[in-house]
């Protein structure tokens, strides 16, 4: 295994200075770094092979094509998807939710049926399912979460009954940090009759992920947050329930014919990727995929479990700071807190005068600091590169918040 040096070495805009401190960077929950193997291939393609792809017969675009779908084949591998015809590019997660919600939502989904979520949801997770409710004329209802940060069991038995058509819920909360149980929360939505569909966007960078053993209907997740560039994410979804599904977009490539009087759908998984799309951010990801799967996810997990368990413990050492959440042993890599009376945008400002990169704000999940009666939180996150002395700093800076504060 290469040393956490080594790996550090492999990402350039970790030996950046941020205001005369090295860069610190704790915000990956919200887009992660790019190791150099990712520009590298990107920067390969659009020197080397830059072309369009699936349209030309010419040397540039035939490259470009093996380069695309390997780049899907090796990422088909990672989640062992059943075939790559089940992995679809999108631009990100909430592209992949949304076009399951607007596909196959307007085209199943009545007046009597309910969509359920849950109250952990990030906005992209809940908002298309309410626009959709509102159109078909379904219900939209959610599982509430505990105090602990948890979803309420004896809630969710009630909630998800044979109305029930589709549950839509995160694997991994982006403020909590809490590690949903997926495989028998989907053997429950089975039960019922209902499709499961699973955020991934949390999970997939941090957590082994078989979509064959979990059995979700469809699982989305981005590339950003897992060392790849943005604008790329993948929709993974059931052979089955693609193949059923109308088109979410339509255009060029997403078709096999082209008449005035109608036009008959392309196969998967380019059906429902139309127009142009984002090549070597792609070949991005595929690169990611690779350089998380060289390291092992093994170990990334580990790496991350040890380091939130220190920061679990050096934070409850910051006198007046309130975590999120569920303990170390129920969460992934992530610490959303409360200091004092200072306000999330105030303690992320000092963070960066200390050169420490942290998000503040509701985290695009409102719902679930309504339920914590609080407008915001800040949020530490950590991933393959973060260190101990990372968050060593982190706590020096925030007793040195306190200290602006007079608190």
């Amino acid at each position: 295994m290469p040393t956490i040096s080594q790996i550090r070495a492999d990402f350039p805009i970790l030996d950046r200075q941020v205001r005369g401190h090295p860069l610190a960077y704790l915000d990956s929950t919200a887009s992660s770094q790019k190791p150099t193997a990712v520009l590298r291939v990107m920067d390969d393609y659009y020197r080397q092979d830059n072309a369009n792809v699936h349209r030309g017969v010419h040397t540039l675009s035939e490259s470009a094509t093996a380069a695309y779908e390997n780049a899907r084949l090796r990422i088909a591998r990672f989640i062992n998807a059943a075939s790559p015809k089940e992995v679809i590019f999108t631009r990100n997660a909430t592209e992949g939710l949304n076009l399951v919600a607007y596909s196959w939502g307007l085209a199943n989904l009545h007046p009597g049926d309910e969509v359920l979520c849950t109250e952990m949801e990030h906005h992209s997770n809940i908002v298309p399912w309410q626009i959709v409710c509102e159109m078909t004329g379904a219900t939209f209802r959610y599982v509430p979460i505990t105090p602990q940060g948890e979803l309420d069991e004896s809630a969710l038995a009630e909630l998800l009954n044979e109305r029930t058509r589709l549950f839509a819920f995160t694997a991994m909360s982006n403020v909590l940090g809490t590690i949903n149980p997926v495989k028998p929360l989907v053997e429950k939505a089975h039960a019922v009759g209902a499709l499961a569909v699973v955020d991934g966007a949390q999970s997939v960078p941090h957590l082994h992920t078989d979509v064959q053993a979990l059995d979700a209907d469809f699982l989305a997740f981005s590339g950003h947050k897992m060392l790849g560039p943005t604008g790329i994410g993948v929709l993974y979804g059931k052979r089955e329930h693609l193949e059923a599904m109308p088109p979410f977009m339509g255009g060029g490539d997403m078709i096999r014919e082209v008449k005035m009087s109608g036009s008959r759908w392309n196969d998967l998984p380019y059906k429902f990727e139309a127009g142009t799309p984002a090549i070597a951010e792609a070949i991005g990801l595929g690169a990611a995929v690779d350089y998380l799967s060289d390291l092992g996810m093994d170990w990334a997990i580990e790496h991350e479990r040890s380091l939130t368990a220190y920061a679990w413990e050096r934070l409850h050492e910051v006198e007046g700071l309130r975590v999120l959440g569920p303990g170390p042993e129920k969460r992934g890599g992530l610490l959303s807190f409360i200091l004092g009376e200072i306000h999330p945008h105030d303690v992320a400002a000092i963070l960066d005068l200390e050169g420490i990169a942290v998000r503040a704000g509701h985290h695009c999940a409102q719902p679930i600091h309504d339920h914590y009666d609080i407008p915001a939180s800040t949020r530490a996150s950590f991933y393959i590169y973060n260190t101990t002395e990372e968050i060593d700093r982190l706590v020096v800076a925030l007793h040195k918040a306190k200290s602006v504060f007079d608190f």
